[in-house]
């Protein structure tokens, strides 16, 4: 798919937008949307070419958390030496939406490259985040696998189903504005 540098731009501005109306309620309400930041990195691999915007969206992200601890309240508890993690987990994110893209077409049998790159991306942000978290941050006496893999399967089915709610949304949006983007010249 290729879309215009302003394209680009647009779609990068409304991720960021959405990222920081959502990142872990930091502007939480009883009505706070879950935390979109795991399918915005993925949806900025699909549609985002420059690579420098990976780091860019990182550091986004963590001055987001930075002004929700620092000027509403936001608690500290996730802040540890694991926080670092979430580096890689986004990076894994990223990488599984680029190599989507790559082999993206408006057709049924891209489909399983889009479930593998979602799982495989989503499999993999949560082991370095929430297992990094587990094991290095400091927070749990004695961090053993055999605890971990509970909290696993008790955590990740929360944050893969707001990852693939966030997609799906995208997905609809994508089929919608796709016949705009075929008329647009190259």
């Amino acid at each position: 798919m290729h879309l215009t540098p302003r394209q680009q731009l647009n779609i990068g501005l409304i991720l960021t937008l959405i990222m920081a109306l959502t990142r872990s309620h930091h502007w939480a309400t009883l009505h706070a949307l879950p935390d979109a930041s795991w399918a915005i990195f993925f949806l900025v691999g699909v549609y985002l070419r420059p690579l420098w915007i990976a780091p860019a969206l990182i550091i986004a992200a963590m001055g987001i958390d930075y002004v929700a601890i620092t000027q509403f309240g936001v608690s500290d508890f996730c802040v540890s030496p694991a926080y670092w993690l979430l580096v890689p987990a986004y990076g894994a994110l990223f990488g599984a939406g680029r190599i989507y893209a790559a082999h993206h077409s408006m057709r049924l049998a891209t489909l399983p490259w889009l479930a593998g790159s979602v799982l495989t991306g989503a499999v993999t942000a949560e082991l370095l985040s929430s297992g990094g978290f587990f094991f290095f941050s400091g927070r749990f006496a004695h961090p053993t696998l055999v605890e971990f893999v509970p909290r696993f399967f008790e955590y990740f089915p929360t944050m893969l189903s707001s990852f693939t709610l966030y997609l799906g949304l995208a997905a609809i949006v994508h089929l919608l504005l796709a016949p705009l983007q075929e008329n647009t010249p190259a």
